[in-house]
């Protein structure tokens, strides 16, 4: 599967950054290209600047709202963010066009901070203009839910998030969540972490783009996961999931070991694999919620048993039983095998439910102090007898 990838704000950036590694990567280790082009979108030019990977150009990295904050940012204004993206949506659609391949792109991946004030805001708007005018084309979102302290100290945080969620929802064909908080490392400094995180919510995305894009005869699967398997399984709120399980080294014909865990036994390692993508999927959920589910293993070609494929379908089938399953396998991992789930359609997930709820709250709250505000100003109140020289 080939996509565009736009980053929008600071988070959706650095994330836009490792998608292109990703993509080095893939040309590298499989002689596979998938991500047709990538872009940044940000109202803060020092944020763009900080980028590695994108090209710097500015027709990849898109300085929007130039003439409203001057390249200075929103200040987490996502409704400011929103009025920009809409005076300057033709600036990222025109930007895009001028791709050489843009037309081989299969769909497109809008990546950005739910929390922030440009991505929150910004990405609905320009998922809904790619809708009107790319409608063959799906449009997903890949949105980052903020860490629990953000949304605890920062009043604008979990009000952006619902704004971005509720709205992004609306237009997207599929909103990919993934919650920090579930990344977390409590050992490592703030931007170690971030840098971490940033790489493990690329990662799950490395096999399921690759394994339609195989040229090699030796790398299609008996059941090859392509591009139609991931449209048809994608839509709604969205989970996914990454497990890897280490094969043993291979021994000599001569010599012998009891292990019962070496090759002919490889089932073990499977299920080892989904039960690790299924614990570590991006966002909390239940998976009898999905009423879509996708399931891609990657492996030697000799450990891809019917045997082993059944056993994982029906492993999936049992933790998600009202999904429509679509499953395949990709011949390609040495020494490891690797499992990716994708939990779509989720009828309920708690973290979108709380930051509706605490919106609402805040909602009431800020109507609050405006009129509190509006009704007595104890300086102003003080004050109004004194000329003024304006």
């Amino acid at each position: 599967m080939k996509l565009v990838v736009i980053g929008f704000g600071q988070c959706g950036g650095r994330i836009a950054d490792e998608f292109v590694r990703l993509n080095n990567q893939a040309r590298r280790q499989r002689g596979v290209s998938v991500i047709v082009d990538e872009f940044a979108v940000n109202t803060d030019a020092a944020d763009l600047a900080g980028l590695s990977e994108v090209k710097h150009d500015y027709r990849h990295r898109i300085l929007i709202g130039g003439g409203r904050v001057h390249g200075h940012g929103v200040a987490k204004i996502s409704e400011l963010g929103a009025e920009i993206a809409r005076e300057d949506a033709d600036k990222v659609i025109d930007a895009m066009r001028t791709s050489p391949s843009f037309y081989d792109t299969d769909a497109f991946l809008l990546v950005a901070g739910a929390a922030g004030g440009t991505g929150s805001g910004v990405t609905p708007v320009i998922a809904r203009v790619l809708k009107e005018r790319f409608a063959d084309k799906p449009v997903y979102g890949l949105a980052v839910l903020p860490f629990e302290h953000e949304g605890e100290t920062e009043e604008r945080t979990p009000f952006n998030a619902a704004l971005c969620l509720k709205s992004l929802g609306a237009v997207a064909d599929a909103v990919i969540l993934f919650d920090n908080q579930r990344y977390v490392r409590k050992d490592a400094s703030l931007k170690n972490n971030i840098k971490k995180i940033n790489q493990m919510i690329v990662e799950p995305f490395y096999d399921l783009l690759c394994a339609g894009e195989e040229k090699k005869a030796k790398h299609i699967g008996m059941r090859m996961m392509d591009t139609g398997d991931i449209t048809q399984s994608l839509t709604g709120w969205t989970a996914i999931g990454h497990g890897r399980a280490q094969l043993p080294k291979l021994r000599l014909p001569f010599e012998r070991s009891g292990d019962y865990l070496e090759p002919g036994f490889g089932s073990q390692r499977g299920i080892q694999a989904i039960e690790e993508a299924l614990s570590e999927l991006s966002v909390g959920c239940r998976p009898a919620d999905a009423g879509r589910s996708l399931l891609l293993l990657t492996s030697p070609a000799k450990e891809a048993s019917i045997d082993l494929v059944k056993q994982l379908g029906d492993f999936l089938k049992a933790a998600a039983p009202e999904s429509v399953l679509r499953s395949g396998d990709y011949p390609r991992a040495k020494g490891h095998l690797d499992v990716t789930i994708v939990l779509s359609e989720l009828g309920d997930v708690a973290r979108v439910r709380e930051f509706y709820k605490r919106s609402v709250e805040l909602s009431k709250e800020f109507e609050r102090r405006r009129q509190a505000k509006s009704k007595h100003d104890p300086v102003d109140e003080a004050g109004k007898d004194v000329p003024s020289l304006l």
